[in-house]
C-alpha cells in the first residue's frame, strides 16, 4: 500500500469517527442512488423508472418580521457568527446556511449550481441577485444534517422588495421539511404580510409549520409575555386556516444574547427537539423509500424478463402462422398462374419448345392442377378465378397480420438486468438491512 493510499484511508476513517450514525446512513443511502453505473438511478433509467436520489439534509426555512431573531437563532445553533444581525432589515434576500468541508460564501449563480432545485424559482422570479449560500465547517448539534434557509425580514407599509417576496417564500416552503415562524414581542409581531404568508403556507404545509415567540426575554414580565402571546394567538385564530386546536407557541431566546438578567423560561431546546424529530422522520422516510425503490426495480426486472419470455413464445407462434398462410398463398398463386399459362400453351407448342420427354414430365406434374380447374363450369369460370385471386390476397394479408412480432430483449440487456437484480438482492438489500439496524440500535438501551 502506498503512503498516499494509507493517508487517504486514515483520513476516511477519521471522518467516519466524527460523523454521527444518521450522517453515515444518509451518506450511504445517497451513494447507493448516485454512484456509478450500478447505482439505483442508473438501474431505474435502464428500466424507464423515475428513481430520485434522497436528500442528504433536511431543509428548514425561518420566516418572520424583521429583527425577529431568525439569523441570531441560526448563529446560536451552529455556534458560529455567519448571519448578520441587528435591528435593521438585515436580510433582504434568501440565504442558505449549510455545513461543508470548508468555509465559503456562494453568490446567486453559484448557489443555483449548488442547489439545482433553485433554478425552478428563477423561471418565475428574477431573484438570482438575492440568493446566497453560506458554507461553514460547523458540526455543532445536528447541523451537518440541516440546511437553514434564512428569508427576508417582513414588514408592512410601503416597503418595496426587489422581487416577489411572498411568492418566493411560498415556493421555498414547498421544498422544506420544517417552517419556523418567529414572532418578535417588541417588533411587528402581528405583521400582516407575515400572517398572510403563513396562512397560505398552511394550506399545503400545515404540518411543517412551527410557531415560536422569539426574544422572549425582552417581552418584560411574565404578565407582559402572556399578553403578547394572547394577542398573537387571537390574531392567528381570526384566520380560518390557522384556527386549530392544540395550538402551541414556545417562548424562546438566544441564551448567549440574554445575559444573566433573563428570568423567563427558555424553551429553545424545544426547537432542537423539533429539528431532531424531523431528521428522524426524514431518515425513516428515506430508508422506507430505499426499500420501496429496490422492490420496484426487482419487480420491474422480473416483469421485463417475463414479458420477454412471453414475447418469445408469441413470436414463435407468429412465425408458424406466417409460414402456414404464406405457403397456402404461394401454392394457390402458383396454381392460378399454372392454369393461366397452360390454358394458353398447347401440348404441341410445349413439346416443340422443350422436347417431348420434358414436356411429358411437365404435364404429368401439373395434371392434378389442370384436373381440378377442369371441374369449374365454363359459365362460372371468371367468377371462380376472381374468388381465387381474392382468397390468395386474403391469405397474404393473414400471413402479414398474424406474423407481427413483439420486441425482445437483447442478450446484453438480459445480462445487465440479471446483474442489476443480483446486486440489489446480494449487496444493496443487505446494506439496507444493516442501515436499519444501525438506526434502530440508537433507540435501544
Amino acid at each position: 500500500m502506498t503512503r498516499r493510499a494509507a493517508r487517504r484511508i486514515a483520513g476516511g476513517n477519521t471522518e467516519c469517527l466524527t460523523q454521527s450514525i444518521n450522517e453515515i446512513i444518509l451518506q450511504e443511502c445517497h451513494e447507493l442512488y448516485v454512484e456509478g453505473t450500478e447505482s439505483l438511478m442508473a438501474m431505474g433509467e435502464r428500466l424507464g423508472l423515475g428513481i430520485e436520489p434522497p436528500r442528504k439534509k433536511i431543509n428548514i426555512m425561518l420566516i418572520g418580521n424583521h429583527s425577529a431573531g431568525k439569523s441570531s437563532f441560526i448563529n446560536w445553533y451552529i455556534e458560529e457568527t455567519i448571519q448578520r444581525t441587528g435591528v435593521a432589515i438585515e436580510t433582504q434576500g434568501f440565504t442558505l446556511v449549510t455545513s461543508g468541508k470548508r468555509r465559503d460564501t456562494l453568490t446567486g449563480t453559484a448557489t443555483t449550481h449548488f442547489y439545482p432545485m433553485l433554478k425552478e424559482l428563477l423561471v418565475t422570479d428574477k431573484i438570482i441577485d438575492y440568493l446566497a449560500t453560506e458554507v461553514t465547517t460547523s458540526k455543532q448539534k445536528k447541523f451537518p444534517l440541516i440546511t437553514f434557509i434564512d428569508t427576508p425580514g417582513l414588514v408592512d407599509g410601503e416597503m418595496q422588495y426587489p422581487f416577489d417576496v411572498e411568492s418566493s417564500i411560498e415556493w421555498m416552503g414547498k421544498k422544506c421539511d420544517l417552517i419556523f415562524v418567529f414572532f418578535d414581542p417588541i417588533g411587528q409581531a402581528l405583521c400582516k404580510r407575515t400572517l398572510n404568508i403563513v396562512e397560505r403556507l398552511n394550506e399545503y404545509a400545515g404540518d411543517k409549520i412551527k410557531f415560536y415567540l422569539s426574544k422572549a426575554d425582552t417581552a418584560g414580565s411574565e404578565t407582559d409575555r402572556q399578553k403578547v402571546l394572547m394577542q398573537i394567538v387571537q390574531e392567528l385564530c381570526k384566520r380560518p386556516g390557522l384556527n386549530k386546536t392544540g395550538f402551541d407557541m414556545p417562548t424562546i431566546y438566544v441564551p448567549t444574547l440574554a445575559g444573566d438578567k433573563a428570568k423567563c423560561v427558555n424553551q429553545i431546546e424545544e426547537v432542537c427537539k423539533d429539528i431532531d424529530k424531523s431528521i428522524a422522520h426524514t431518515l425513516q422516510s428515506i430508508l422506507n423509500t430505499l426499500d420501496k425503490d429496490t422492490t420496484t426495480i426487482v419487480e420491474r426486472i422480473d416483469q421485463e424478463m417475463a414479458t420477454d419470455q412471453a414475447n418469445g413464445k408469441h413470436n414463435m407462434k407468429a412465425h408458424s402462422w406466417w409460414l402456414l398462410f404464406t405457403t397456402l398463398a404461394v401454392g394457390l398463386l402458383l396454381s392460378i398462374i399454372t392454369q393461366a399459362i397452360f390454358s394458353l400453351v398447347s401440348p404441341k407448342l410445349l413439346e416443340t419448345l422443350i422436347g417431348k420427354e420434358q414436356s411429358g414430365l411437365v404435364f404429368d406434374a401439373i395434371t392434378p392442377v389442370l384436373d381440378v380447374f377442369s371441374l369449374i363450369p365454363e359459365d362460372n369460370k371468371y367468377f371462380i378465378f376472381a374468388a381465387l385471386i381474392f382468397t390468395n390476397l386474403f391469405l397474404f394479408l393473414l400471413a402479414k397480420l398474424l406474423s407481427r412480432t413483439k420486441p425482445r430483449l437483447s442478450s446484453k440487456q438480459k445480462k445487465q438486468f440479471n446483474a442489476d437484480k443480483k446486486r440489489i438482492l446480494e449487496t444493496i438489500q443487505p446494506r439496507q438491512t444493516d442501515m436499519y439496524g444501525k438506526y434502530l440500535a440508537q433507540c435501544s438501551e
